[in-house]
C-alpha cells in the first residue's frame, strides 16, 4: 500500500465557483476512496468540449463549486475495499462511463451502457454514500460525471478505471478517455466500414476526426469530411479525409449532394455534431441495400428525427452509439494497444500543451476554436 493510503490527501485542483468563470486553482482535501472506489494521482488531464459545455452552465442544472474533467492519464494511490482489478502504482485511465460487471448490459456482448455506472451528469456526489471526496476548509466540493480529473488527486468508482499498459505515455492516451474513443468506435465498432467503401462524416471537430481515423484504419478509401467551416478540411487530411463537403456551397440538401458525389450515396456516414439536420443528411446519404448511418453528436432536448419510412424499407440502416461502443474497463487497454504498436495515431489529436496553473488557456483555445486536444500537464 502507498503511505498515503487511508489518508486526507491535500493537493491542487482548478475549481469552478461559478458558472463560465475562470477556474481557480485551490488546495482541496481529496478523502481516501471508501469501498468499491478508487484514488488516482492525475498526471495528465485533457479538456473536452462537454467540460466546456457544463462549465457555462447555458443548457442545464447548473451545480457549483465543481471540480470539472473527464479525459485523464493517471497512477492508483490507493483503493477501497474490495477492489480487486487495481492495484497501488497501476496505470489508468479514469472514464466517465462504468463496468460493473454485473448488469444485463455488462453481461451483454453487444451494450456498453452500463446500469450502475452509465454516465450521469446531474450527479455530483459518489454513488457508494452520496457524499463527495472533496472539500475545501469542510466545505464539500461537487464531482463532474463521476471523475474530476482537474486535481492532482481524485476518487472514482473502480468499475470507471481501466488499467493500462504502463508503457504507454499517459499525456498521449489520455485522450482515449471520451472523445477520441467516441468516435473511433462509432466508425470501427458500428458502422464497420470494408476496406475500399466510402464514408462520410458530418463534423469535422476531435469526434469527427476520430471517427475519420477509425476510417482510414478500418482502409476505407474515399473519407467525406462534411463541415459548415472550409478551414478545416486541412487539418482533416491527416485523419484520412480526402474529400470535402460545404453545405453553405450548395444550393440543394447536402445528401442529395453526395448522393450524386457517389453513384447513389456512400457505404456508411458518421454523424458527429449534434445538429438534427445534419442527422437526417447523414442517414439519407448513405446507399440504399446496404447504407449504414451512425448517429453520436447529442441533439437538443425537443429535437424529432424525421425521414420517410421507405428510407428504410429501401435497406438503409440508422443506429446510434454511446462511447463508441467500446467496454471501458474491458475494451480502453486494446485501443492503448492499438496506439503502441502504431495502428492509431493519437499525437495529431494534440495541437496544444498548457502546464496546470494555466488551465484557463485551455478553456480560451477551446472557445476560439483553435485546438482540437489540449493536454493540461499536472503539477506544474
Amino acid at each position: 500500500m502507498s503511505s498515503t493510503a487511508g489518508q486526507v490527501i491535500k493537493c491542487k485542483a482548478a475549481v469552478s465557483w461559478e458558472a463560465g468563470k475562470p477556474l481557480v486553482i485551490e488546495e482541496v482535501e481529496v478523502a481516501p476512496p471508501q469501498a468499491g472506489e478508487v484514488r488516482l494521482k492525475i498526471l495528465y488531464t485533457s479538456l473536452c468540449h462537454t467540460d466546456v459545455y457544463f462549465w457555462e452552465a447555458k443548457g442545464q442544472t447548473p451545480l457549483f463549486p465543481r471540480i470539472f474533467g473527464h479525459e485523464a492519464g493517471g497512477i492508483v494511490e490507493s483503493v477501497g475495499e474490495g477492489v480487486t482489478h487495481l492495484k497501488p502504482g497501476d496505470h489508468a485511465l479514469p472514464v466517465f462511463t462504468g463496468e460493473c460487471g454485473d448488469c444485463p448490459h455488462c453481461k451483454s456482448e453487444e451494450s456498453n451502457m452500463c446500469d450502475l455506472l452509465r454516465i450521469n451528469t446531474d450527479r455530483g456526489v459518489m454513488i457508494h454514500d452520496s457524499q463527495t471526496r472533496f472539500s475545501i476548509k469542510g466545505q464539500p466540493i461537487y464531482h463532474f460525471v463521476g471523475t474530476s480529473t482537474f486535481s492532482e488527486y481524485t476518487v472514482v468508482h473502480a468499475g470507471c478505471v481501466a488499467k493500462v499498459n504502463p508503457a504507454a505515455p499517459l499525456d498521449k492516451i489520455c485522450v482515449l478517455s471520451c472523445g477520441i474513443c467516441t468516435g473511433l468506435g462509432a466508425t470501427i465498432n458500428v458502422a464497420k466500414p470494408k476496406p475500399g467503401s466510402s464514408v462520410a462524416i458530418f463534423g469535422l471537430g476531435a469526434v469527427g476526426l476520430a471517427a475519420a481515423e477509425g476510417a482510414r484504419i478500418s482502409g476505407a478509401s474515399r473519407i467525406i469530411g462534411v463541415d459548415l467551416v472550409s478551414s478545416r478540411f486541412e487539418e482533416a487530411k491527416k485523419f484520412g479525409v480526402n474529400e470535402f463537403v460545404n453545405p453553405k456551397d450548395h444550393d440543394k440538401p447536402v445528401q442529395e449532394v453526395i448522393a450524386a458525389m457517389t453513384n447513389g450515396g456512400v457505404d456508411r456516414a458518421v454523424e458527429c455534431t449534434g445538429s438534427i439536420q445534419a442527422m437526417i443528411s447523414a442517414f439519407e446519404c448513405v446507399h440504399d441495400g446496404w447504407g449504414v448511418a451512425v448517429l453520436v453528436g447529442v441533439p437538443n432536448k425537443d429535437d424529432a428525427f424525421k425521414t420517410h419510412p421507405v428510407n428504410f424499407l429501401n435497406e438503409r440502416t440508422l443506429k446510434g452509439t454511446f462511447y463508441g461502443n467500446y467496454k471501458p474497463r474491458t475494451d480502453l487497454p486494446s485501443v492503448v494497444e492499438k496506439y503502441m504498436n502504431g495502428e492509431l495515431e493519437l499525437e495529431k489529436f494534440i495541437t496544444h500543451t498548457v502546464p496546470f496553473s494555466e488551465i484557463n488557456k485551455a478553456f480560451d483555445y477551446m472557445l476560439k476554436g483553435e485546438s482540437i486536444r489540449c493536454i493540461i500537464r499536472m503539477g506544474e
